[in-house]
């Protein structure tokens, strides 16, 4: 059976990249300090034997094979599409140098922990070295991949399949256009009260309780695990092992809690590809290397982002929850009320961190640092100048001064494990959370649920029409099929609208 020679390729690929993923969670949650070194050789040859088997003989005879055998097949079966999305991924990652492949594997570890020290320390010039070099081994990535308008776009598509700098550019200034003046609106209103949000709540009591939520909404903590770490993430090895990150800290009790929902939708998405994709050339991302089941970095974000935002900032989501955490921490919140909390998880709050920012300033985050990705990308921005640009943006879309790199430039994990290009898929995301949150809460079943804070509908259907066609459905496929719509920026907005009126009416 020559598909089946094919799909043992694919697992053996796919095998390759989930002991890579083991290898960098264990280095990011539980691994010594000064094992930096052998982990990051260990990652090179792993990344480079995934590598050689993606683009060796073998996988090329096996997909000659199978295309052979299945020349007859509908044009709709399943098969030919893997085989030929397969063939494509290689196909651009065969056009990526071995060296680029391996260098980049070792130094994301070896900056990854230049990176947490530097920050640690406030210390922008000493990451600067190996920050500078994976900035241009992304240049130099871009070039092999190739691209027709910006170098940025090569980058891009390993995360977003036909999204491009100019497709972001339109986007991002349809948002601006309706975020900018929400903003205004909402801060030129009476401000809630948000005291209490910084009292002293102890940290296995926040853990404990946003575990608690995590599984009310579907995460299944018999396949996967919550651990600490600097800077949130999920990552998945099979759909039985998936791991949250969260970071809880005592006197911010909403950054740990909300980050565990947000990493809980990513692997809620995980743990529901169907079976029969779990181990095909649908969960694997040849050109970035790294095991994934989604359609896309964006639609992932779409599944955290609507169970963060569109359940867990909800006003009916307070309503129902805030007397469990109320009793949970009741010298805390004992003089806190639901709508109270409500409106203070989800003020208007200008501020410096992304992942603690609201949902009204968090786009503009995510935009600035696209902007400089392009900027890096095509060389109009040296890395040296960072600091000072990341400065002058904060200043124009948060109207705040940067105190410091740690709050400012070093706040981010993405750049020193070279995901340059994935910033843009947290934006996508928020829009394609809102626009397939809007069909699914008119469900009867799925709105009976969110009144009654039942998720279990809502999480059943998010699995049969998103998480089970792991990435045999493309983004657009998906949204066209559950929505009727290409990508549209209208609910989100439409949402963001809907909240704001209901803060400054309080």
């Amino acid at each position: 059976m020559s598909y089946a020679a094919f799909e043992k390729e694919v697992a053996r690929v796919n095998d390759l990249l989930c002991v890579a993923n083991l290898l960098s969670w264990d280095a990011r949650v539980m691994m010594p300090p000064e094992s930096i070194s052998a982990r990051a050789s260990h990652l090179a040859t792993v990344t480079e034997l995934a590598r050689e088997t993606a683009v060796g003989e073998g996988m090329r005879g096996a997909i000659a094979a199978a295309r052979a055998e299945l020349a007859s097949a509908p044009a709709g079966d399943i098969r030919r599409r893997a085989v030929e999305e397969a063939a494509g991924a290689i196909a651009t990652l065969d056009r990526i140098p071995a060296r680029i492949v391996s260098e980049v594997a070792d130094l994301k570890m070896r900056a990854n922990r230049l990176w947490g020290e530097a920050r640690a320390k406030n210390d922008f010039a000493s990451f600067a070295p190996a920050l500078e070099r994976m900035m241009q081994l992304q240049r130099e990535t871009a070039e092999a991949i190739g691209y027709e308008g910006h170098p940025y776009d090569a980058l891009l598509a390993t995360y977003e399949p036909g999204v491009t700098w100019a497709t972001l550019q339109r986007l991002f200034g349809e948002l601006k256009e309706a975020l900018l003046p929400l903003g205004q609106r909402a801060l030129a209103a009476r401000q809630p009260r948000s005291d209490f949000l910084s009292r002293a709540f102890p940290v296995e009591a926040q853990k404990a309780f946003s575990k608690h939520i995590a599984a009310k909404m579907g995460f299944d903590f018999s396949r996967g695990r919550l651990d600490d770490t600097l800077h949130p993430f999920e990552i998945s090895f099979t759909r039985a092992d998936v791991r949250l990150t969260s970071r809880f800290r005592e006197t911010w009790m909403p950054g740990g809690m909300f980050a565990t929902w947000h990493e809980a939708g990513h692997g809620m998405y995980e743990q529901n590809v169907a079976p029969a994709l779990s181990r095909s050339a649908f969960t694997t991302d040849f050109v970035n290397l790294y095991a994934v089941g989604g359609a896309s970095f964006g639609m992932h974000e779409s599944q955290s982002r609507l169970w963060e935002n569109r359940v867990g900032r909800s006003q009916r989501f307070w309503e129902i929850h805030f007397p469990e955490l109320q009793a949970e921490f009741p010298d805390q919140l004992g003089d806190v009320t639901a709508a109270e909390f409500w409106a203070a998880v989800n003020q208007c709050r200008p501020g410096l961190i992304r992942v603690e920012a609201d949902e009204l300033t968090y786009d503009l985050h995510v935009i600035m640092r696209c902007e400089i990705e392009a900027a890096l990308m095509d060389g109009s921005l040296k890395v040296k100048d960072l600091p000072a640009i990341w400065a002058e943006k904060i200043r124009a879309y948060q109207g705040i001064e940067v105190p410091s790199d740690a709050q400012g430039v070093l706040q981010d994990v993405h750049w020193s494990m070279g995901m340059v290009g994935s910033f843009p898929t947290y934006t996508l995301g928020n829009i394609m959370g809102s626009q397939l949150f809007a069909v699914a809460r008119d469900v009867p079943s799925v709105a009976a649920g969110l009144e009654g804070g039942d998720y279990a509908p809502l999480a059943g259907w998010l699995a049969e029409n998103i998480h089970s066609y792991g990435r045999s459905s493309t983004p657009e496929e998906t949204l066209k099929r559950v929505t009727g719509r290409s990508l549209d920026t209208a609910p989100y907005i439409a949402d963001l609208t809907a909240k704001v009126d209901t803060l400054t009416a309080a």
